[in-house]
């Protein structure tokens, strides 16, 4: 009987200490957000304008792909037209 009453006790004062744990866990967690909240509002401004440049690199560098791609694909496309054009007379008179 003296067991099962000593294993009870164990379970519980176990129970408290890690609740306490995890109690003391929460309340640093919520200490570190407070301390670190002026930090995070500091350079909060700084990592919006880095994130406004790399979109602005990104777009430009998607406008000069699609630049360079127009550039060569237009040509292309006359001299298939300089080919295709005489055959496709040729072939609807015959």
């Amino acid at each position: 009987m003296f067991e099962l009453l000593g294993l009870i006790a164990f379970l519980v004062v176990g129970g408290i200490v890690i609740g306490a744990f995890i109690a003391v866990l929460a309340f640093a967690k919520l200490l570190l957000n407070v301390i670190l909240l002026p930090v995070k509002i500091i350079f909060l401004p700084i990592i919006a304008i880095l994130v406004l440049v790399k979109l602005a690199v990104l777009l430009t560098v998607g406008v000069a792909v699609v630049g360079v791609m127009v550039a060569v694909l237009v040509p292309l496309a006359v001299v298939a037209a300089m080919v295709i054009v005489p055959i496709a007379v040729i072939a609807s008179i015959a």
